[in-house]
């Protein structure tokens, strides 16, 4: 298929379909300067020609009745900018079609098949609480399903590792014997074992392309061993912006509102909005109304067909914490550590006597450490530095380790659980 505009006259354009060959069909981008009307043209060109007031749904309705490998980018300025363009190959990769352009080529990965109703779960970015959310859609699944979790992260291990979370009790000791083997004891597949309590995967990736594909990833071994064991739905999760390269059932999309508008709304921020059956924003709580309000109109606007639900985070220690000294040390910025800590006092009756945010930077976390040092206990999110440092420090000094899930909950009205239940019984073949 070739992408065509009304700036260039109709013979040269008909002059470069010939020089491609194998042109099924054209679509109509824009442009009045050098064309005279539609039916014309078509017949000018010698194929196919759709057209209408939206160029990117004429685009799927000819993806959909023509068996299209690749689209060629014939258009040019002013018809297309940047922007329009991320738009078209965010439409394309979604319908893994190949997109071609003078100077320009974005090429779908081939997605991995799986024989398991399968979810996958991805962020528009890192530090928006993926990890989280799939720990919590996980959770709550289980009312219903026995899931597996797949997780990729970029401390993964070699070979799939399976966790059996349901099963093995995770102690702060276990994970120090788990780093101190070599392995990074504070990968998603451990954080996703612990607060959700079922059995992970973990693999490992590296690399990520701007739409996000990884370069290099052992996902299909993965989930080869998922459709193996005993469960009824996979649970696929991305890592940061990145996520598996599988044709999943249903799609959970987690968009930080922190983020930038733009990156959402621009680059390849609409695919990956555009694939979700359901749309999580989290940290709504940390933004002002009228950012939220534009985040919503942009997520809108994009996915008219995806659910939409505002959340924030609350922190659920994964132990007894009341009466205690406590040191809370997190990945979350001074603003977001602040409320955890006066939620954590004023819900779970303990004393937060002293805060880290570096969590993610071991050189300030350790300083932090050797700082603070009136408590008797760590509450530490599982990541990044949370065990090679934290947990092995706290123990070192006779302290005790109490790990920290972040739960989201709505601020908008509406169910996050029920909605997440939804998709669980659509997977599961027992309709809504």
């Amino acid at each position: 298929m070739v992408l065509i505009d009304g700036e260039h006259y109709p013979d040269v354009t008909a002059w470069a379909i010939k020089q491609l060959g194998d042109v099924c069909c054209a679509v109509f981008l824009g442009g009045t300067e050098k064309i005279g009307d539609m039916k014309s043209l078509e017949e000018k060109i010698g194929v196919k020609l759709y057209y209408g007031e939206n160029y990117l749904l004429e685009i799927e309705r000819a993806i959909e009745e023509n068996e299209i490998e690749e689209v060629i980018d014939l258009s040019d300025e002013p018809v297309l900018d940047y922007e329009d363009r991320f738009r078209i190959a965010a439409v394309l990769l979604k319908h893994g079609v190949r997109y071609k352009g003078a100077d320009f080529e974005f090429s779908p990965k081939k997605a991995i098949q799986i024989n398991k109703p399968s979810l996958t779960i991805l962020g528009t970015g890192k530090r928006v609480g993926k990890t989280a959310v799939s720990g919590f859609v996980a959770r709550t699944l289980k009312e219903i399903a026995k899931p597996i979790v797949v997780t990729m992260g970029r401390g993964g291990p070699e070979e799939p590792e399976i966790i059996e979370g349901d099963k093995i009790e995770i102690t702060p000791e276990f994970l120090v014997e788990i780093a101190e083997s070599g392995k990074h004891a504070a990968s998603d597949h451990f954080e996703d074992a612990l607060t959700a309590r079922v059995l992970t995967i973990g693999c490992r990736r590296c690399g990520g392309g701007m739409a996000g594909f990884s370069f290099f990833d052992i996902v299909d071994k993965g989930i080869k061993l998922a459709e193996q064991l005993e469960g009824d739905i996979v649970i696929l999760e991305g890592s940061g912006a990145t996520f598996p390269t599988v044709k999943a059932d249903k799609y959970i999309t987690v968009v930080g509102a922190t983020q930038r508008i733009e990156f959402i709304k621009s680059y390849f921020g609409p695919f990956r909005v555009g694939l979700a059956d359901l749309v999580v924003v989290t940290l709504a709580d940390m933004v002002s109304k009228d950012k939220l309000e534009e985040l919503y109109r942009v997520l809108r606007d994009i996915n008219p067909k995806a659910e939409i639900h505002l959340t924030a985070f609350r922190p659920r220690p994964l132990g007894e914490v009341r009466g205690k000294k406590a040191l809370l040390v997190m990945t979350a910025p001074p603003e977001g550590l602040e409320k955890a800590a006066t939620y954590l006092e004023n819900n779970y009756g303990v004393e937060i006597v002293g805060k880290s945010p570096n969590l993610a930077n071991r050189a300030k976390l350790r300083e932090d450490l050797k700082r603070l040092d009136n408590y008797d206990t760590v509450i530490v999110e599982l990541k990044a530095a949370a065990v090679d440092v934290v947990t092995k420090e706290a123990l070192k000094e006779g302290k005790e380790v109490i790990y920290l899930d972040n739960e989201p909950i709505n601020i908008d009205g509406k169910d996050l659980r029920e909605a997440v239940l939804r998709i669980g019984r659509k997977l599961k073949g027992e309709g809504k």
